[in-house]
């Protein structure tokens, strides 16, 4: 039965992935530099946080950074440190055990920050809804600004829901802390 679905995927053509319209790359490279510009300055750093993911998430974030999609060339990249990221992405579903290190990791971040809920697990729990080992989506842990359901999302949803969230905030004045007062 293995034997029959690898000659399948080894003996017929594949299709070959299909590459960015250099139109539509242009464009949303000039939108992301223009809201991101008046936002957060010249790039947007991003801190991913798994919190108890079957890493279906972590691919599709992986392969915004390929050739294909190279997240880089939009002024996106991924740090290893909170201290230097702007927007917390949470992967998974908010496990209990998990908790606390999101915690420690956006109080990490200089404000302002944006907490972005990737995949259905991290929106509401997904499949693993009411389990007792989890507490929900990421809103369980922290207020969320941005949720990119799917399962996994695609990479071009991913970037396209990162540039929503720049366009959507990028008219706020610069310097005020989340949830201060106007």
């Amino acid at each position: 039965m293995v034997w029959r679905t690898v000659a399948r995927h080894l003996l017929l053509p594949q299709a070959a992935p299909r590459a960015a319209d250099p139109a539509i790359a242009a464009s949303l490279r000039a939108r992301l530099a223009a809201a991101s510009a008046r936002r957060l300055g010249r790039s947007l750093a991003i801190r991913h946080v798994p919190a108890g993911s079957c890493n279906g998430c972590e691919l599709e974030l992986r392969a915004t950074q390929n050739l294909i999609y190279d997240l880089t060339q939009y002024g996106l990249t991924f740090t290893p440190s909170p201290r230097h990221a702007d927007v917390l992405l949470i992967t998974g579903v908010a496990g209990r055990n998990m908790a606390e290190a999101v915690r420690q990791t956006r109080e990490a971040m200089p404000d302002p920050v944006f907490v972005v809920a990737v995949g259905d697990c991290a929106v509401d729990g997904g499949v693993f809804k009411g389990s007792p080992a989890i507490l929900g989506g990421a809103d369980a842990l922290l207020p969320v600004d941005l949720v990119i359901a799917g399962c996994p999302p695609t990479p071009g949803q991913i970037v396209d829901g990162l540039l929503a969230l720049l366009e959507a905030h990028g008219d706020k004045k610069e310097g005020k802390a989340r949830g201060a007062a106007p």
